[in-house]
């Protein structure tokens, strides 16, 4: 690598390979994921290395997990509820912020 970049006189932390694709171990993979997940959209990452393994495919769960990451930039992540952080209770009470119109000059 350092005499190729020599001998076309750029440096090495200029040079980018090009990038590879996914293997097609991993692409058989996404392929079986993605029609598990038509059939149930709302399978995460645990039933979905529960499905490959029932069908013969050595997988781990992080493995799965990565490569559904992958395919979320199409649009596929398991569909469920969640939770509602940030909704207020109607009843709640809201309590006023007692140094809003306070000038703190000093350390208390």
């Amino acid at each position: 690598m350092t005499g190729q970049c020599e001998l076309v006189s750029i440096s090495r932390s200029s040079y980018y390979e090009p990038a590879k694709g996914e293997p097609a171990a991993n692409l058989e993979l996404m392929r079986l994921i993605d029609g598990r997940f038509v059939e149930t959209p709302w399978s995460g990452s645990r039933r979905m290395t529960r499905h490959l393994r029932r069908y013969g495919h050595e997988v781990n769960r992080q493995r799965v997990r990565r490569l559904m990451a992958r395919m979320a930039r199409m649009g596929l992540w398991a569909v469920y509820q969640r939770p509602k952080t940030t909704v207020r209770h109607p009843e709640h009470k809201i309590w006023p912020y007692l140094l809003r119109d306070m000038t703190i000059d000093r350390p208390n």
